[in-house]
């Protein structure tokens, strides 16, 4: 007799990971949740009467390899805010605020400790975006995964009136493109981070140009941007959101131009962080390469006509928000 225990699948311990979790869960709840953990759907009361003609926007992504370096310095209570905080920028650059977020959490054998550290980044992250952590899964599956590691994603759904969304705005020649920095890597490149980096360092070593260890500046959270923009999203002015990632500067921009129209960027207008300089120099990495494969500093573009510059920046000055001028729409 063959047990599903003895197959390599703990029922029981899983039931005792939703026990853990709930607490941290239901911190990420708010008025409109008519849900509760362990259900078999996340519900939730859309506030419909809050919008003319509301749009649903959603995304779906996980964090790549950044996981590797979880699993070398055992840190796990930061990816899952890094995968929040994307999603969360990827519908903010179609003006969406964020609803609710799904996650999804697969390992080869379930650690509670583990999953109770992803899962209070995800919902710190949701709680600081004011979005429900409304549900997700677990699945624990032997032999599909490596000892220790894991896998996760997630889905945000938000919404925006049809109005404002950024899509039906024009990008216009001259427009300014004012960038906003990252934390680091935030979720792109890290396939060629890792060749580079640990195949001459240790994740734990400390750099002076950094101020931290290896691990602290590959695993430095990915910003969300929702704070910074939450209040200027309906502006006449704001023509285009571009969030930077696989692909860098340019090509993510260039997906919310309209045709015939491309960027002048001033490369030098910004220094790159020194993570990006310590890639570059020890894996003799090409400048194209670079700029396609990482933000290099910078995670957020704001494209604004110049009448609404002015109050782009009194905003982001009142935020405490740093910002650059990189270039313009030609």
């Amino acid at each position: 007799m063959t047990t599903y225990k003895e197959a390599g699948v703990d029922i029981d311990l899983a039931n005792q990971a939703v026990v853990k979790i709930k607490d941290l869960v239901k911190g990420a709840f708010n008025e409109n949740t008519l849900t509760d953990i362990g259900g078999f759907g996340g519900c939730y009361l859309f506030p419909k009467d809050k919008y003319e003609n509301p749009v649903l926007v959603s995304s779906t992504d996980g964090v790549g390899t950044k996981l590797k370096i979880a699993f070398l310095s055992d840190t796990h209570n930061t990816v899952g805010q890094c995968l929040v905080n994307h999603c969360v920028d990827d519908i903010l650059a179609v003006g969406a605020r964020p609803l609710f977020f799904l996650d999804y959490f697969a390992t080869g054998k379930l650690s509670v400790e583990k999953i109770e550290q992803v899962m209070y980044g995800f919902a710190k992250a949701c709680k600081e975006n004011s979005t429900v952590l409304i549900g997700g899964e677990t699945a624990e599956m032997p032999d599909f995964y490596q000892e220790g590691e894991y896998d996760i994603s997630g889905t945000v759904v938000g919404v925006v009136d049809k109005k404002y969304m950024m899509p039906m705005r024009r990008t216009q020649k001259d427009d300014i493109l004012v960038a906003l920095p990252s934390t680091g890597l935030h979720t792109n490149g890290y396939s060629l981070a890792r060749k580079v980096l640990l195949e001459r360092f240790h994740v734990d070593q400390y750099f002076e140009e950094l101020d931290a260890t290896l691990a602290e500046s590959l695993l430095a959270i990915h910003k969300s941007y929702l704070p910074a923009l939450d209040s200027i999203l309906e502006k006449d002015w704001l023509h285009g959101i571009s969030h930077i990632t696989g692909g860098g500067m340019v090509e993510n921009t260039h997906r919310v131009l309209d045709a015939g129209q491309d960027i002048e960027v001033d490369w030098d207008s910004w220094e790159w962080p020194e993570i990006f300089n310590m890639i570059q120099k020890y894996g003799d990495v090409p400048i194209d390469d670079m700029r396609r494969s990482f933000n290099l500093g910078m995670g957020l573009v704001v494209i604004v006509d110049p009448s609404g510059y002015d109050e782009l920046t009194d905003h982001l000055n009142s935020m405490n928000e740093k910002y650059t001028v990189i270039g313009k729409v030609k």
